[in-house]
């Protein structure tokens, strides 16, 4: 856990799709600390039409490698979320021509008592995790 929902036209390929989420996985387990294992992500591809991600007014210019990553956590502190953020985009220029202007990020802050990893236990709160 975090929890990470990719959200982004369709296009890529499965390998492509596959690299990405190996790279983001990377950077959130050294941002955030969390064991290897740690790794939920949910692909939504999207046609062009289906999601319309404009600036804010920021002046920023979308293409069409644009990726939204809704992310669900427990509270990160601020120098976490910032390292993940700035590593991330980083990342993502580097290795797939994914300008930090086609990257957004938007993070769900919940608590222990809204994780069940299974069995029907809330982990975090039975002492499991």
């Amino acid at each position: 856990m975090p929890l990470l929902k990719f959200h982004m036209y369709e296009g890529r390929t499965e390998q492509e799709v596959k690299d990405l989420l190996d790279v983001t996985h990377k950077v959130m387990v050294d941002a955030f600390e969390v064991p290897e294992r740690d790794r939920y992500q949910v692909v939504h591809e999207h046609k062009p039409y289906q999601m319309i991600m404009q600036d804010t007014g920021l002046g920023f210019t979308r293409s069409e490698k644009f990726l939204l990553i809704h992310m669900i956590s427990r509270k990160r502190t601020e120098k976490q979320v910032t390292s993940f953020y700035e590593n991330l985009a980083h990342a993502l220029d580097e290795q797939f021509g994914i300008t930090s202007e086609d990257l957004m990020i938007s993070i769900s802050v919940n608590g222990d008592e809204d994780w069940s990893f299974g069995g029907g236990k809330a982990q975090f709160l039975t002492g499991d995790l």
